[in-house]
């Protein structure tokens, strides 16, 4: 069914910056408002994740950053980029790594979808309407998988109440853009009945093919999607139990190309708490979820040329226990079974053959305080098994830990280190694709004998978290052993042997390396009056023979500067990103750009309801964008001037 719808330089001016505003920060010492990541299993909030160093978008900062995909959305934070195909598909890349090493999750559970495998693939998650993302990295991922190596990204929408609402609260967003002629709907809705919480969610987006700074529109670049999801839990003094479905439908083209993509996924989600009375445990969380998730790529015609399909039912047994000596944390298991496949119309090519998955882990995450000094760490052991039809049947044992410390020094100021070991089993499709992916123009080659990735990394933090002026640096340097990444080579036909049309990308095994480093420094940046906030990333990526690893971001520096008064909040954001000159084999140089994003909003007070009037403008200079991480930069930039008008109510 189609649906419609020079980093140092940069660090020591964000320093100088925040010396001017010291002594005022000193006269206001205005404690900002902080968020809970419910993705930490130590319950901590955003300021405190030196450890696992975090980001949490929420309210209205993230209802003007959404965009119509999650690498859009999150493509402006710290020390986090995006791949891009287009309006419909971009997935979001931290520190240069992304695909299988970077693990999204749905309100704390995988979404299961296939965009880990290959950068037309969509995310099946959307950021319109939802309540927060949180950005995780350090020894809380573990508790989410052993392949993790970059961190994980947490999209919660509450779908499932935990808590009961008195009266019926919810929001509802409209909103129109100009480069696509676009128009949004997002809403959520919850509300208790007696017992029972009651929860429905769902967004609706109609995008058509976008202007480009050169003039006119880019062909096939439309993007339209449906979302839809209900949720029912008892709630009790003991705790929760409670289901919830959702469908989304997403159908996007893919630009310089004839090809679109039509995919769907429903899922059922079920999460239980009880909290229990006993000298040893507080509470048993047990989870599960089950996706069934496909999507066809189409030719012109609209007819399919490769079918992929994957069912996945996850489920997870958390037990928090109490103080142990100081310590406290969690332990669990987690149990996934996956059956993928992706077959031409006729089932005779096997891109990818159908393969069954099985992973069975348990892990444990402690955290103890030691004066001055907090402790965290991490452990998990994995299994994992895939076997595809008539074909080599692989096995990985994967052991990963964590660990790190952070030292406050004096009040507010914080200096952490972390190292982490982290394997991962190669996926299905670096294992066993052979055959040809039309929508990406490649003919993709596996490695049935790969072995399993083993990343080293190591983290220097330091930060300081209290008062309106806020600041915090981080060093990193990942190695990895067996690092699999996309080699690029000939042209070839279909059938993978004479000369073609398709660009021939075989999967390799390296060992690498990865370093960078990051800063930002805020001023009030969630008060009230004048907001400042300056941020500057990089990260060197290359294989430990030389050759640089292919699609990696580029360095960045950035600027905002805000003000809330009353009804009325602003902010500007100007965005610079460097020439991208490091690249690898069949890659081009990627030009450097500048972007200007605004947003202007307005706020009527009616009793207990909110409603806000706002205008948005992105890349308001027209500069030609071209993502040194995007597949089809050299053909396919990013969409130009752009004006969106909105209103929003929350009651």
């Amino acid at each position: 069914m189609q649906f419609q719808l020079n980093l140092l330089a940069h660090a020591i001016v964000c320093a100088l910056i925040s010396n001017a505003f010291s002594v005022n920060a000193q006269e206001n010492k205005k404690t900002l408002p902080s968020v809970v990541v419910t993705a930490d299993p130590f319950g901590n909030d955003e300021n405190s994740q030196i450890l696992t160093p975090a980001k949490v978008l929420a309210g209205d900062e993230l209802r003007d950053k959404t965009r119509g995909s999650l690498g859009d959305t999150l493509s402006g934070e710290l020390g986090v980029s995006a791949s891009a195909f287009g309006a419909g598909s971009s997935r979001p890349i931290i520190r240069g790594l992304e695909g299988p090493r970077l693990k999204i999750l749905q309100n704390g559970m995988a979404v299961s979808d296939l965009s880990s495998i290959s950068n037309d693939h969509a995310v099946a998650g959307t950021a319109m309407g939802v309540q927060q993302i949180e950005i995780l990295r350090g020894p809380a991922a573990l508790a989410y998988g052993s392949g993790a190596i970059g961190g994980l990204i947490n999209i919660v929408n509450d779908r499932i109440p935990t808590v009961l609402a008195p009266q019926a609260t919810g929001e509802v967003e409209l909103k129109r853009s100009s480069v696509d002629q676009s128009n949004g709907l997002a809403f959520h809705l919850d509300r208790a009945a007696g017992n029972l919480g009651i929860h429905a969610d769902g967004s609706s987006l109609r995008a058509e093919n976008y202007n480009v700074p050169t003039g006119g529109k880019l062909p096939n670049s439309f993007n339209r999607e449906d979302n839809l999801g209900f949720g029912l839990s008892r709630i009790e003094s003991w705790g929760h139990l409670g289901l919830s479905i959702s469908s989304l439908a997403k159908n996007y083209g893919i630009p310089a190309e004839t090809a679109s993509i039509d995919l769907s996924q429903t899922r059922i989600d079920l999460d239980s708490l009880y909290k229990i009375n006993s000298n040893l445990f507080e509470s048993l969380r047990f989870k599960m979820a089950h996706t069934d998730y496909k999507h066809s790529e189409l030719d012109a015609a609209l007819d399919p040329k490769m079918n992929f399909k994957n069912k996945t039912t996850e489920s997870r047994l958390e037990a928090s226990h109490r103080e142990i000596n100081g310590w406290r944390g969690k332990i669990g298991v987690q149990v996934d079974l996956n059956n993928f496949s992706a077959l031409d119309s006729t089932g005779s090519i096997e891109a990818v053959p159908i393969t069954k998955s099985n992973s069975f882990a348990g892990f444990i995450v402690e955290e103890k305080e030691f004066g001055s000094v907090r402790i965290n760490t991490g452990l998990r052991m994995e299994s994992v098994k895939r076997t595809p039809r008539d074909n080599l049947q692989r096995s990985f044992n994967l052991a990963s830990w964590s660990g790190g410390g952070l030292w406050t020094f004096t009040p507010g100021y914080g200096l952490g280190a972390t190292y982490s070991l982290a394997q991962r089993a190669p996926v299905t499709a670096e294992l066993y694709s052979d055959g040809p992916h039309e929508a990406t123009q490649t003919y993709d080659r596996g490695n049935p004998n790969f072995k399993k990735e083993i990343s080293n990394n190591l983290e220097l933090s330091l930060q300081k978290t209290s008062e309106k002026f806020r600041w915090k640096g981080n060093l990193f340097q990942n190695k990895v052993k067996n690092y699999i990444y996309g080699q690029r080579g000939g042209l070839v036909d279909e059938d993978g042997t004479s000369p073609g049309d398709l660009r021939e990308r075989t999967w390799t095994q390296a060992d690498a390396t990865l370093h960078g480093a990051e800063a930002e420094a805020s001023y009030n940046w969630q008060g009230d009056g004048f907001s400042m906030r300056v941020f500057a990333d990089t990260v060197r990526s290359r294989l430990d023979g030389g050759e640089n690893l292919p699609l990696q971001p580029a360095a960045r520096q950035g600027l905002s500067v805000g003000y809330k008064e009353g009804a009325v909040r602003g902010l500007m954001t100007l965005i610079n990103a460097s020439a991208q000159n490091r690249i690898a084999s069949h890659e081009t140089t990627t030009p450097s750009y500048t972007q200007l994003d605004t947003s202007l909003h307005y706020t009527q007070r009616y009793g207990s309801t909110d409603v806000v009037w706002f205008v948005l403008g992105r890349n308001l200079l027209n500069d030609t964008i071209r993502l040194s991480t995007s597949l089809l930069k050299d053909t396919v930039p990013l969409a130009g001037r752009s004006v969106v008008l909105g209103i929003r109510t929350r009651f």
